[in-house]
C-alpha cells in the first residue's frame, strides 16, 4: 500500500511541477505562432551557423522557459524558419541559462559557499552552456547531410510562400489599393492564439504524462544515500548515477538545484552532472523529442549530450583543487566573513 501511495504521490510532484510550465510554454508557441511573421524571425538570426547556434544559446534569457515548457516553443520556431542547429541550442541551453533558473540555482547554493557552492553556480551556468552550443555543432553538421528528414512533419518549416500574388492574397486588397493584406480582427487573433495553444497542450500532455509515470515507477528503487557512498570512493560511478538520477526523476530544471543542494556528501563534480544533464534530457523531455525529431537525430542528441556531460564532470573531479583556488576572490566578494574564516573550510 505505501509503494502505491508513494507511486501516486511521485507521479503527481513531477506532473504539477510541470504542469504550469507547460501552459506556459504552449501559450507563448500560439503567440509565437500567429503574432510573429517568419519574416521578422530570420532577420535577427544570424548567417553564420557558429555564431546562430550560440545566439540560440541565449535566447533563454529573453524566454525564460523551463525544460518543461521549451519543446512546443522551439518546435513553433522550427515552423517559423529558425535554423535547427539554433533552435537545438536554445531547447538545451534555454533551461539553464536563464535568469529564473540562474535565480534558483543561486539561492539553493549560496549557503554551501564552503563547499564551492559559488562554483557550481558558475560551472552550471557555463558547462551548460558549452554543452548546449556543443551538441548543436553535431547536429547543424547532420542537417547538412539528411535536411528536414531529421524532423518530424509536424515540425518542419513551413514552405516558403511564391512572390507572385495568388488569388487569395488578391481577394484580400483593400479596395484603396494598398498591397498590404487587411488586419485580422482582434478576436480572430485570439482565437488563433488559443486554438494553436491548445493543440500544442494537449500534444505535449500526453508525453508528459508517461514521463511523470515511469519517472514515478523508477524513483521507487532509486536509493539516494547509496548514490552519495559510492562519491568518495568511485567519482565516475557516482557521475553516472547522478547522470542515470536526473534523466529519471524528470525534475524541472528551476527546482533541481534544490535537489542537488541536499546531497551534502556529494563531489561537487557528481553535483554538475546532475544539474547540467538533467534540463537537457530525462525521460519526459525524450518522449517529448518524438513530436519533433525522428529517430536518428533523438540517437545523435542523446549520445552527445551523454558524452560531453561526462567529460565535464570528469574534468571538474580532477581539477577541482584550481577551481576552488579561482572560486576564493568570488567567495570573498559576496560573502565577507570568508576572509577571516578560509573560503575553503568545511
Amino acid at each position: 500500500m505505501n509503494s502505491v501511495q508513494d507511486f501516486y504521490r511521485d507521479f503527481m510532484s513531477v506532473f504539477y511541477e510541470a504542469m504550469p510550465f507547460l501552459v506556459i510554454g504552449a501559450l507563448i508557441s500560439g503567440i509565437l505562432e500567429e503574432m510573429v511573421p517568419q519574416q521578422v524571425i530570420s532577420r535577427f538570426i544570424p548567417r553564420r551557423p557558429i555564431l546562430a547556434i550560440m545566439m540560440g544559446g541565449l535566447l533563454g534569457l529573453i524566454f525564460p522557459m523551463c525544460d518543461c515548457g521549451i519543446v512546443p516553443i522551439m518546435r513553433r520556431l522550427l515552423r517559423k524558419g529558425v535554423p535547427l542547429s539554433c533552435c537545438t541550442s536554445y531547447m538545451l541551453a534555454g533551461p539553464i541559462v536563464n535568469l529564473v533558473v540562474i535565480f534558483s540555482t543561486i539561492i539553493a547554493f549560496t549557503p554551501h559557499w564552503r563547499n564551492g557552492g559559488y562554483a557550481i553556480i558558475i560551472l552550471r551556468i557555463v558547462l551548460g552552456y558549452l554543452v548546449a552550443c556543443g551538441t548543436a555543432v553535431v547536429v547543424q553538421r547532420l542537417h547538412k547531410k539528411y535536411g528536414n528528414e531529421l524532423l518530424t512533419p509536424l515540425a518542419r518549416p513551413e514552405p516558403a510562400k511564391p512572390e507572385t500574388k495568388s488569388l487569395a492574397v488578391l481577394n484580400e486588397t483593400p479596395p484603396n489599393g494598398n498591397n498590404k493584406p487587411a488586419r485580422k480582427p482582434v478576436f480572430q487573433r485570439l482565437g488563433n492564439i488559443s486554438e494553436t495553444a491548445l493543440h500544442d497542450f494537449i500534444d505535449i500532455t500526453v508525453f508528459l504524462t508517461l514521463g511523470a509515470a515511469l519517472s514515478a515507477f523508477c524513483r521507487q528503487f532509486i536509493s539516494q544515500d547509496k548514490i552519495a557512498e559510492w562519491s568518495n570512493n568511485y567519482p565516475p560511478l557516482a557521475i553516472l548515477c547522478m547522470m542515470g538520477l536526473a534523466i529519471l526523476i524528470c525534475l524541472c530544471s528551476e527546482a533541481d538545484a534544490f535537489v542537488a543542494a541536499t546531497f551534502t556528501t556529494l563531489h561537487p563534480s557528481a553535483k554538475i552532472a546532475f544539474l547540467v544533464l538533467g534540463p537537457m534530457l530525462d525521460f519526459k523531455l525524450f518522449l517529448m523529442f518524438t513530436r519533433v525529431f525522428r529517430p536518428r537525430l533523438i540517437r545523435t542528441i542523446v549520445v552527445c549530450l551523454i558524452v560531453q556531460v561526462f567529460i565535464l564532470a570528469m574534468g571538474t573531479y580532477y581539477l577541482w583543487p584550481q577551481i576552488k583556488e579561482l572560486e576564493k576572490p568570488v567567495v570573498r566578494f559576496f560573502q565577507p566573513e570568508a576572509a577571516s574564516l578560509g573560503a575553503s573550510g568545511g
